[in-house]
Formats: structure tokens, C-alpha cells, sequence
């Protein structure tokens, strides 16, 4: 599955470090070690950035239900943007019959959950419901976000996008010109496992070749992210709690000039 996974990334063109056992990660981790204290990069409180995709390192430009709302309106969809919003929170609380939430391109899943929210089941609304958000004008990076990613990267910290997402997630990042800053991209649906399931954190480890106690994780979901990442010794800022913007997180991973 591993290498299956390293051939798409190649050909969606997503950055990607190759893989090499966790053996071989502890051995690369001393020598780049000695590295950094010779080209006197910044003292860092970590070694790698594991970033959420959805709700942290992408947010909407404009809210779920509206957008609902407004192209619906186009094909007969009557329902309130209040409604859709209700309707949305129980697709999301529903379970799953699928091991995986996003197979793929993610279509079944999310082809249920803009029925649940709207009570419409129209093939040709969802499509283009499910077209807009494969686009990188649907999305914004937070204020700040590219600089800080930049700086980080020019330090020396490794930098993983670590998501629950379908396969347009790379398109996406390639939209908003971000793939190229990220040393991985680990997203559940190529990889066959979604957080919390530690599994999705350790294949980003073994990309970045950093030991958990070296990495931090930033993500908006307390169960997918803080518990996921803590349960395999990574810790993990929630975005909006813990750290609100990308200058909160440049600031505690870079802490002084040597």
C-alpha cells in the first residue's frame, strides 16, 4: 500500500518525502541533529510542523450553509441556511458504514451529507456543490499563514500537512500555492487510515524522519487531533484554543537565535 501511496502523490503532484522504515528514521535523526548545530539554524522547541488540512490550514471563504443555500437555490432547494447547518452536524455525527469516510474522491460521503443537510438528493446539485470546493476559491489560507510556513522552513522544521480529506486535497494545495512548502502530505484517503488512528501520525513521522516528542501538531478537532497525536507521544496546539494564528505557532516553535 505504501508504495501505491508514494506513486499518486507523484502523479497528483504532491510533495512527499520517500518512505524509509522507523529503524532507519532514528539513525537520520542524529546526524541531521549535528547538521543544525553546525549551520547555526534557530534554536526550535520542535523539529516538525504537522498541520490539519480542513478547519486549520484551510478555511472557508465562505460558510458551509450558505454556500448550501445559495446553490441550491438554483435547483429548487427551499431549505434555511439555519436548517443546513443543523443537517450538516448530523451527517457528520452519524456513523459510517465505510471504514473510511473518505474513499477516494471522497464522493459517497460527501454526496450524503449534502442530502442530510438539505433533504435534497438532486445528482447534478451535489455535483456542483462537490466541484466548488475542488477549488481552490473556496478556500483562504489564515492571515499570515505562507510567511510563517516560509520562516519556518528556511529554520529547519519539517513541515506535514496530516488530513482527513478526499483526493482533491493536493489540487487544492497546489491552488492556493502552498504544496511545494510541505516535506509530506499524509491525507487519510491514501493512506487507508483516519485520525484518531495513530497509524495517520506515524506514517507522517516516518516521512519527516523526526521522532514524536520532536513534532507538534496543530488541528481544530479535539478527538482527531489533541487525543490522536497525544496517544502516540506527539503534542498538539488545537487551532482557535491553543494557538490562534500562524505567528502563535512560528513564535513557540522558533524560540531564539542562536
Amino acid at each position: 500500500m505504501e508504495g501505491a501511496c508514494c506513486c499518486r502523490w507523484i502523479l497528483n503532484g504532491c510533495s512527499f518525502a520517500p518512505f524509509r522504515p522507523r529503524s532507519v528514521r532514528r539513525n537520520i535523526l542524529s546526524s541531521t541533529a549535528t547538521m543544525a548545530i553546525h549551520t547555526g539554524q534557530r534554536e526550535k522547541a520542535y523539529d516538525a510542523l504537522l498541520l490539519d488540512a480542513g478547519g486549520t490550514l484551510l478555511q472557508l471563504v465562505k460558510p458551509v450553509a450558505e454556500t448550501y443555500a445559495s446553490i441550491g437555490s438554483k435547483f429548487g432547494v427551499s431549505t434555511s441556511v439555519s436548517e443546513i447547518k443543523q443537517g450538516f452536524k448530523r451527517a457528520f455525527a452519524a456513523p459510517w458504514s465505510g471504514k473510511l469516510r473518505y474513499q477516494g474522491d471522497g464522493r459517497p460521503f460527501w454526496r450524503f451529507v449534502v442530502s442530510e443537510a438539505t433533504g435534497s438528493s438532486r445528482e447534478d446539485y451535489f455535483e456542483e456543490v462537490y466541484e466548488y470546493y475542488g477549488n481552490g476559491s473556496a478556500w483562504k489560507l489564515p492571515a499570515g499563514a505562507y510567511e510563517s510556513m516560509q520562516n519556518l522552513k528556511a529554520s529547519g522544521v519539517k513541515l506535514a500537512v496530516v488530513s482527513n480529506f478526499d483526493t482533491r486535497l493536493c489540487q487544492l494545495l497546489k491552488d492556493l500555492d502552498v504544496a511545494h512548502l510541505f516535506d509530506a502530505i499524509v491525507i487519510s484517503s491514501e493512506v487507508g487510515y483516519e485520525k484518531p488512528d495513530s497509524e495517520i501520525f506515524e506514517t507522517a513521522l516516518d516521512k519527516v524522519h523526526v521522532e514524536a516528542s520532536r513534532a507538534i501538531h496543530v488541528g481544530d478537532n479535539l478527538q482527531a487531533d489533541k487525543i490522536g497525536a497525544n496517544a502516540i507521544g506527539i503534542e498538539c496546539w488545537l487551532w482557535g484554543t491553543d494557538v490562534k494564528t500562524f505567528a502563535d505557532i512560528q513564535k513557540r516553535i522558533l524560540l531564539t537565535d542562536c
